[in-house]
């Protein structure tokens, strides 16, 4: 391997062609490492994806915003007076001071700390001290700029990307298995962002394959079956799919759907759902697999499944019936990761008394906390100059090549086979 201070374009690609000549191996570290690589990925991947930024509950009513951080870039998601929601660029027309740092709140309008120009709600340029000096000042072309959204069952999203093909189309096709969950009247029950020290391909990487369930999370595997490969789980998951519609009452809640990556139908709107079976004695992802909340939305029993969705490279749910968590992998920096977990319950579900927030986030705030640990120490191994990638497992990590295929094809902006 070329030293780490050759970090080229050129080398970039060279690495990018010896890696598709490797399909089905791990990454080497240079992909972990590399400052080239990890402009590359904002760039040509994750600015050019969608993204989960919020749910509608947290932008109530006008004037309500919060932030998203994504590398160097802090995204406004705002709800204006016409009550659209918009995505702004955290970032002064005039020489770029943020014009936004609280996390989230409630505004009228967005002030720039150094300059004072002040922005509307929907990211207009309101007023500019002293600009019309300027014969050439056009404030209607100065703007806070703006970024795609999507709002899908509650669940809005975000893409950078100003040619990027609506979302909406390709999430039409969890209409009906999403939908169970009523989503857009749920509310969060909890929400927390773990900072892992690591790059964030190996804390995605860690969520696409279950390989490490069996050894790395012991509550998570006594329970649901994808930690065995799908012909062990087969009896189990086949009997919950025969009843899955007559016990839940949702009509094609078992219907799967797979169009990720470089299957998806428009560049990052990434959309896939199964249906997963649990082990006998358990109904939902708790401390004894034993429910936790009242049922979401139109489910109507325990089929002794849980639905698990991809909604963009980086957004995921796993839907039990009575409670939903989704995940969210975005890099802070080169070796830094904020995992975003959010646990959603119906809305007229009450703390205290229908469900008990320690309870209802125990199994996965755990097991997130176990990823914390071995991703730390893989993080460890692939810094280390010995490291040489092996071989993945073809049915486990079938996710993790996939994902591997379009990042490598995709990593340089310009797709390859």
């Amino acid at each position: 391997m070329l030293p780490l201070h050759d970090d080229s374009v050129e080398r970039l690609t060279r690495e990018i062609q010896l890696q598709q000549r490797h399909h089905g191996s791990a990454l080497p570290s240079y992909f972990y490492q590399s400052p080239k690589v990890y402009r590359s990925e904002l760039e040509n991947l994750l600015l050019r994806s969608w993204i989960y930024a919020a749910h509608i509950s947290e932008l109530a009513t006008a004037g309500d915003y919060q932030l998203l951080e994504l590398g160097a870039d802090s995204i406004i998601l705002v709800r204006a007076a016409n009550d659209q929601i918009h995505a702004l660029v955290n970032s002064c027309r005039h020489r770029g001071a943020r014009v936004c740092e609280a996390q989230q709140g409630n505004r009228k309008t967005f002030v720039c700390p150094y300059h004072g120009w002040v922005y509307d709600l929907d990211g207009s340029l309101r007023a500019a001290r002293d600009m019309s000096m300027r014969p050439d000042f056009d404030a209607s072309q100065l703007g806070l700029k703006t970024l795609s959204v999507c709002v899908f069952q509650g669940l809005i999203f975000v893409n950078a990307d100003p040619e990027c093909e609506p979302f909406a189309p390709a999430l039409e096709a969890l209409e009906t298995t999403l939908g169970a969950y009523d989503l857009e009247n749920a509310q969060i029950a909890h929400q927390q962002t773990y900072t892992v020290e690591a790059n964030w391909k190996l804390c995605l990487e860690n969520y696409l394959e279950c390989y490490h369930c069996a050894t790395s999370h012991r509550d998570y595997a006594r329970m649901h079956t994808l930690k065995d490969l799908p012909a062990a789980s087969k009896p189990v998951v086949d009997a919950m799919l025969a009843r899955c519609e007559s016990v839940t009452g949702v009509a094609g809640i078992g219907k799967e759907h797979y169009q990720v990556y470089n299957d998806a139908s428009a560049f990052g709107a990434c959309v896939s759902h199964q249906r997963y079976g649990l082990y006998e004695g358990y109904v939902t992802g708790s401390e004894d697999g034993q429910p936790v909340a009242p049922l979401m939305g139109h489910m109507r029993g325990y089929d002794g499944g849980a639905g698990d969705f991809q909604m963009g490279p980086v957004s995921f749910m796993l839907n039990y019936p009575d409670h939903c968590v989704l995940y969210r992998f975005l890099p802070l920096a080169l070796d830094r990761t904020a995992m975003q977990v959010v646990w959603f319950v119906a809305g007229d579900a009450r703390e205290g008394t229908d469900y008990s927030r320690d309870k209802l986030i125990w199994l996965w705030h755990n097991t997130t906390g176990e990823d914390e640990y071995i991703i730390s120490r893989n993080s460890a191994g692939v810094h280390s100059l010995l490291f040489e990638p092996g071989p993945l497992q073809p049915e486990f990590e079938s996710m993790l090549m996939a994902f591997h295929d379009w990042y490598l094809a995709n990593l340089t902006g310009n797709p390859t086979e």
